[in-house]
């Protein structure tokens, strides 16, 4: 479970993610210092070396989570979805409601600047209930997906799971495939000569990398890497 911790109780955060357990080999972090804002949660996962992130958002009537998204200038990449509650109404994704949003336009600048696309559910039907005679419910709850993505493409809506809530859950199946991975293990024998020449090569290549352009993630990873494929090869 990941929620902002906030001590003002009048800016407390209001979205919350959480990660099934099975999924926990990814190593899903809370990334604190790239939006300071009580409705914007970004968590991030390693996966082959690469940093992904997910993001969670509610935008209140006044889209003040979208405007502050839109004017936050930060550079993140491999952005695999976004999803929520975004409080728009629009004909596009809910062909029930006849008008068009200027919200929308916003929305679909902020997530074609991250290469995701609208996601269409598999079941298009109401996402929050708010009456028993249908008459006020609506689609404000959407996903947004990365944009051709075959693997990351629909998703479902679960109106029989929202019980005391007014808004359905959204669900999305993530294929993980298994696979094996060869590996091979050595040990040397503590306080031998070959540990000493092990150790000793070990310091001659940690000494010889270059670590004075560490400005970013990439050059960060090309150094660890580096490293990994040293120790292999001595």
């Amino acid at each position: 479970m990941f929620a902002n911790n906030i001590s003002n109780i009048n800016d407390y955060s209001r979205v919350i993610t959480y990660f099934n357990i099975r999924l926990l080999a990814f190593c899903f972090s809370l990334q604190k210092d790239i939006y300071n804002h009580r409705d914007i949660l970004l968590v991030f996962l390693f996966n082959n070396n690469e940093v992904f992130f997910l993001i969670n958002i509610y935008s209140d009537l006044l889209q003040s989570a979208l405007k502050y998204f839109k004017n936050t200038e930060v550079n993140v990449h491999n952005v695999l979805i976004i999803t929520d509650d975004f409080n728009i109404r629009d004909s596009q994704w809910n062909p029930h409601f006849l008008y068009y949003s200027i919200f929308s336009d916003l929305l679909f600048d902020i997530t074609d600047s991250l290469s995701l696309s609208l996601s269409v559910s598999t079941n298009c039907i109401s996402t929050r209930y708010l009456d028993n005679s249908q008459g006020l419910n609506s689609v404000i709850n959407l996903m947004f997906l990365r944009y051709r993505s075959k693997e990351l493409n629909y998703y479902s809506i679960h109106p029989s799971w929202h019980l005391s809530s007014d808004h359905a859950p959204l669900t999305i199946t993530i294929p993980i495939i298994k696979k094996y991975v060869q590996n091979k293990k050595q040990s040397i024998i503590k306080g031998s000569k070959k540990e000493k020449s092990f150790i000793n090569d070990l310091i001659k290549e940690i000494k010889a990398i270059d670590t004075n352009n560490l400005t970013n993630v990439e050059s960060l990873e090309k150094v660890i890497n580096l490293l990994a494929n040293t120790i292999e090869e001595i």
